[in-house]
């Protein structure tokens, strides 16, 4: 008689992995990637190994090259059914999860891994923040304070950029942030150029938005992806991480003049930790709780990580 535990898991539309089996899975990279390559790809306070690489995102990239590979297959098919040869649409991959969990992170690294595939694929990264609505508008309408909740991006603005991806556009123009400023940059672009694979990293991309009016047009930024990544972790853990980080840009970024945080430079080691506390307690941890997390279980693939900020566990969605 089987157990609750084993009855879930055969239910479950996922299948687990712990980091051992995933790492068993991994093939063959020719990678030289050292030192520097690791400072480049990590963010604060978020450690970064060759081995983490080599364990968890060179299985994980090859998973994405047999999706790849079928999704060009399917593309070609369709082409010989509809007696049309169109251009090559990019892959997109969409990276979800909380504020600080290391998302931009799994993003920078996954760009990169990806990259370096035998087909040498052009792979592009695009954050939503450059979505959100400028500071003068979120104020104008009270939302300051929900900046990340949905309400406070230009979602059809995002879902426009995806739609003109999708329907095959050469090159488009990406709205860029400053994390400095902490507002949008409003005269400066990045332009993408059809890549091959594209990453949208955000930390509500997979929401569906369930706050819009009966009669709007139901289309999501989900819609769009080709394959989607939770990247999820213990919540004391994820506050402890911001708690760090907080600390960590104060005596850092927080000390310039120009940012807009300056107000916390001079802010006490203690004074700096019940500050953060503070912030998380009233907009990241309400988003995390009524936003995010509730979309974990939408994703293709969950990375579960533990208090060192390495993943420990893989789910994948059953096939």
């Amino acid at each position: 008689m089987m157990s609750i535990l084993e009855e879930q898991t055969l239910s479950s539309p996922f299948q687990g992995f712990s980091r051992a089996e995933w790492k068993s899975l991994n093939g063959h990279f020719n990678h030289n990637l050292g030192p520097r390559d690791l400072e480049q790809l990590h963010a604060l306070n978020e450690p970064l190994t060759i081995n983490e690489i080599e364990d968890i995102y060179f299985p994980l990239a090859h998973l994405l090259a047999l999706h790849i590979k079928n999704y060009n297959t399917l593309r070609n098919d369709s082409h010989l059914f509809f007696q049309r040869n169109q251009q090559k649409l990019p892959f997109i991959i969409g990276i979800a999860g909380s504020v600080a969990v290391g998302k931009s992170t799994t993003a920078r690294v996954l760009r990169r891994v990806m990259s370096m595939l035998p087909y040498k694929p052009t792979v592009e990264l695009v954050t939503t923040d450059g979505f959100l609505y400028p500071n003068k508008t979120l104020v104008q309408r009270g939302l300051l304070n929900k900046k990340g909740f949905p309400e406070s991006y230009d979602t059809k603005k995002l879902l426009h950029f995806l739609s003109a991806v999708k329907s095959g556009k050469k090159s488009l123009s990406v709205p860029l942030y400053s994390h400095l400023e902490y507002d949008v940059l409003p005269n400066k672009k990045l332009i993408i150029h059809n890549p091959d694979i594209l990453i949208i990293e955000g930390i509500n991309v997979l929401q569906v938005n369930s706050q819009r009016s009966p009669n709007s047009n139901k289309m999501f930024v989900s819609d769009f992806f080709d394959y989607s990544i939770y990247v999820d972790a213990l919540e004391k853990n994820i506050l402890t991480w911001y708690i760090n980080r907080f600390e960590s840009l104060r005596v850092t970024a927080f000390q310039n003049p120009s940012s807009y945080f300056h107000k916390y430079a001079d802010l006490s080691t203690e004074e700096s930790r019940i500050k953060a506390n503070q912030i998380w307690n009233e907009i990241n941890k309400p988003n995390l709780h009524d936003n995010i997390l509730p979309t974990k279980y939408r994703a293709d693939l969950i990375l579960y990580k533990g208090s060192n900020h390495f993943v420990e566990d893989i789910k994948v969605r059953r096939i």
